[in-house]
């Protein structure tokens, strides 16, 4: 399924309640956008989490959905809340209680890039902010309750696995002395958005598969980890960080020539997860 914000992925049949979400993985950028900035393709780029909607697209034989973002992150984020406004690159916005992502230019409509490169010359109108929210934010986040309702409704829980990637620079930065840098990094809001049974789970799949893991440090969750997880009501939602570095060069924002070879690996995590999860939602179902 098609929409202008997103692309939906259904299984011929669901067989897990583990959905699949990409909102950073979209990669069409308006031509009059491009045109604006002061940045080159590559520059705007450097936040997109590039193929990672190809890397977990095998959850649909999996017989899990996966809903993918069409607009790229810097146009619109899709996992920051839809108020999230940023007065230093919107017109008409109030300064609000300190919000550390706006504060730093990651708000709804980012105002940089990766290494804090300004996406704009100057301000945007408050109607063209609020028009791609409309257009894009809301269908999405719509969209994406629904799958985790119909889930819930199916299965007696809904997972969410929010899939993302991290710049291996980011990781360098926060590695601790004598400490491997993390492959992966689950965040559930330290336990607030997810269930213990749910992270190890995922964890387990992730560390079977040579992949090292840890828990919310330096990604600990952002928006939909925070507005979707409800794990008293059966709600899970784990977002997953890889690190870019294993399967694409970022500089030149393209796949690595083993991509194949480590997008196997994923589907081999896939596998393990939509598998434990359906077998433990049928009992939680009956």
């Amino acid at each position: 399924m098609d929409n202008t914000a997103f692309t939906l992925h259904r299984p011929l049949r669901p067989l897990t309640p583990v959905v699949f979400s990409s909102p950073h993985s979209g990669r069409e950028y308006p031509v009059d956008f491009m045109r604006a900035s002061p940045l080159d393709a590559l520059a705007l780029r450097s936040s997109e989490d590039a193929f990672v909607d190809d890397l977990f697209l095998h959850a649909v034989t999996c017989g899990a959905p996966l809903i993918a973002a069409r607009a790229p992150r810097a146009y619109i984020d899709l996992n920051r809340a839809a108020d999230e406004l940023d007065p230093a690159v919107i017109e008409g916005i109030e300064r609000a209680p300190h919000n550390p992502r706006v504060t730093s230019g990651l708000g709804v409509i980012p105002r940089v890039v990766a290494g804090g490169r300004n996406i704009y010359r100057g301000k945007l109108s408050l109607i063209e902010a609020e028009a791609r929210i409309t257009r894009l934010w809301h269908p999405y986040h719509r969209a994406l309750r629904q799958l985790m309702e119909e889930s819930h409704s199916r299965f007696g829980r809904a997972v969410l696995i929010d899939c993302h990637s991290m710049p291996h620079e980011a990781i360098e930065a926060h590695a601790r002395p004598g400490h491997p840098r993390p492959d992966v990094v689950l965040g559930d809001r330290f336990g607030a958005a997810a269930g213990r049974d749910v992270v190890e789970r995922l964890e387990a799949a992730f560390a079977a598969a040579g992949l090292r893991v840890v828990r919310n440090s330096p990604f600990a969750g952002a928006y939909i980890a925070q507005a979707y997880g409800r794990p008293s009501r059966g709600f899970h939602v784990v977002q997953v960080e890889i690190d870019r570095a294993l399967y694409m060069d970022e500089a030149r924002v393209e796949k690595r020539a083993d991509f194949d070879a480590f997008r196997a690996l994923v589907a081999g995590v896939i596998e393990e997860v939509t598998a434990g999860f359906a077998g433990g939602a049928a009992l939680a179902a009956e």
